[in-house]
């Protein structure tokens, strides 16, 4: 997902030099083919994120469109203040991107894990928060992004998520049906959402057939879908995120307004847990985020 999203974003910088990528002293392999290409649209501002985000304000209220990468929680939570106070407060044209959402990082411990950043993110002022599910909504977040003003965060997956759609959304400001079914609804974000194509196979199998939407702008959120979904047997949300102020946080708050009775289950990680290293994918199991475990807690609820 990554790859998907650097490449794009270097298609768009080709077309116009006002776009800059400034990064924390990583990302090679990854952003090189960037800097090679456009040395002058491309800054290493070294394992200093305040500064980072500090320098970004600067140079987009200079008019410069500035995406700042790097892993994770390091762009986030090590960087509020400046991303509250000098980005956000002035409502810059500042993205900030967290590369490893989730567990992504998983042999690498929760000090590299983004589980709180939905949270946070949402909570600030005028930012847009965007979680791609899969390499093709990651590409289209760089023209979501670039055709609105204003700070945003996008939460990309590491590497390796299985591409659910055929081509590149036209927009991700609506929520994306990738599979339709009567007996409820699994909406998740990030790249969780392919292990809730896993659990939809999974009950499908055993007679239960479940429709399946990512949800990739979270903030602001695209809340027509629920207008179907109101009488729904089930709405289960998905985050590969703590769920204080999560996206299933998010979705409940919208249900509230729409004065539904809809039965809403939330699928997020275990707080008990986030201590446990391991990879990505033994994670996702542990904390019942894996295709099997979503089946389940599904069955648990509809199952016959």
């Amino acid at each position: 997902m990554r790859d998907a999203f650097v490449s794009e974003l270097l298609l768009a910088a080709r077309q116009d030099p006002k776009i800059m990528l400034v990064v924390g002293d990583l990302g090679y392999g990854v952003v090189d083919g960037f800097a090679d290409e456009l040395p002058g649209q491309f800054l290493n501002a070294g394992v200093a994120e305040q500064s980072m985000v500090g320098v970004a304000a600067g140079m987009a209220s200079s008019g410069y469109r500035v995406f700042v990468y790097s892993i994770a929680n390091f762009p986030t939570l090590r960087a509020l203040e400046q991303i509250r106070n000098d980005v956000c407060y002035h409502g810059l044209d500042v993205t900030i991107v967290s590369v490893g959402a989730g567990v992504s990082y998983g042999t690498l411990g929760y000090t590299h894990h983004a589980v709180e950043d939905i949270a946070i993110m949402r909570a600030l002022p005028n930012m847009r928060v965007l979680s791609p599910a899969d390499p093709m909504e990651a590409k289209a977040a760089v023209h979501d992004v670039l055709g609105a003003p204003g700070p945003a965060y996008v939460r990309l997956g590491k590497n390796g998520e299985p591409t659910l759609h055929e081509q590149i959304p036209v927009s991700l400001a609506s929520v994306q049906y990738l599979r339709r079914g009567p007996d409820g609804v699994l909406v998740g974000v990030g790249a969780v959402v392919g292990e809730c194509m896993v659990a939809a196979d999974i009950l499908r199998s055993r007679g239960i057939n479940i429709t399946v939407i990512s949800c990739p702008t979270i903030a602001p959120m695209d809340s027509s879908w629920l207008d179907e979904w109101h009488s729904s047997p089930l709405i289960v949300t998905v985050e590969e995120d703590r769920l204080p102020g999560g996206f299933g946080s998010a979705v409940m708050e919208e249900v509230s307004q729409k004065s539904s009775d809809v039965a809403i289950l939330r699928l997020g990680l275990d707080d008990s847990k986030l201590t446990v290293i391991g990879s990505g994918s033994y994670l996702r199991e542990i904390h019942g985020l894996n295709g099997p475990s979503i089946a389940e807690s599904v069955w648990r609820v509809l199952g016959s």
